[in-house]
């Protein structure tokens, strides 16, 4: 059975996102079931199935655009006329426009305004999330940035995100706030256990967004409901996606 994650947020009526689980699709081991990537080594025709699921189970408008995403910061805009999908966000003021993103810890986000009349939906891997995507799609909006509202879907927790001081300096020469999101890692020496929602929200407060919502799950513990590239590394990829009426 085909299951989902839908944010916990206030929004009005006619903006429809969650998260899709592993749960529900047609792929095989090690992709099963409802891998939504064609770009991990599963069967193409099983993923092509499982896109169709997809529109089907959950009512969507349309087949979404599925980006290439490079850990960027480049943000399309729907509708979109280009042939370049290298992108890691996506956002829209159009109606029935799906704003889609890929992860299997890396953190998707999703954005809509009070009024439901825009929605973007990002991908912010590490890099990604050091180098400023979500700034970049919440400079998309044309609503006052205390009208934005954000939902963190399933991403790798801070229990199970170890990184390397290099990474940790990264964020730091960005922002000095982040290192309140580094813990030392007791089984690691030189090892340290980062917090992916917690920088997310300390930019998101840096740019006025302060109605933000979810960030309880983990995509490495959760093994039944997520692939996690960390955990298995040849694995599925779960969407996150958003879209107005």
């Amino acid at each position: 059975m085909i299951q989902r994650i839908s944010p916990n947020w206030s929004v009005p009526n006619n903006v429809h996102g969650f998260s899709t689980t592993r749960q529900g699709g047609v792929s095989q081991v090690p992709y099963e079931s409802f891998n939504l990537g064609n770009h991990v080594g599963d069967n193409p025709e099983d993923v092509k199935t499982n896109r169709q699921l997809l529109v089907e189970k959950f009512g969507l408008p349309q087949l979404p655009i599925f980006l290439t995403q490079t850990h960027s910061t480049r943000v399309i805009t729907l509708p979109y006329k280009g042939d370049n999908l290298d992108a890691d966000a996506v956002y829209t003021n159009q109606p029935n426009q799906i704003c889609l993103v890929m992860t299997a810890d890396c953190l998707p986000v999703l954005f809509t305004n009070k009024q439901g009349t825009e929605v973007a939906s990002a991908h912010a891997g590490w890099r990604g999330l050091c180098d400023g995507i979500l700034e970049e799609t919440i400079k998309c909006f044309q609503c006052p940035r205390n009208e934005i509202i954000a939902w963190f879907g399933p991403a790798i927790g801070p229990k199970a995100f170890q990184v390397g001081q290099d990474v940790v300096d990264q964020f730091v020469a960005k922002d000095t706030q982040a290192q309140d999101a580094f813990v030392n890692d007791t089984t690691r020496k030189g090892k340290f256990l980062g917090n992916l929602y917690q920088i997310a929200r300390q930019r998101l407060d840096k740019m006025g967004v302060t109605h933000i919502y979810g960030g309880e799950h983990c995509t490495y513990t959760e093994a039944e409901q997520f692939f996690s590239f960390r955990r298995d590394v040849n694995t599925g990829r779960m969407a996150t996606l958003i879209w107005f009426e």
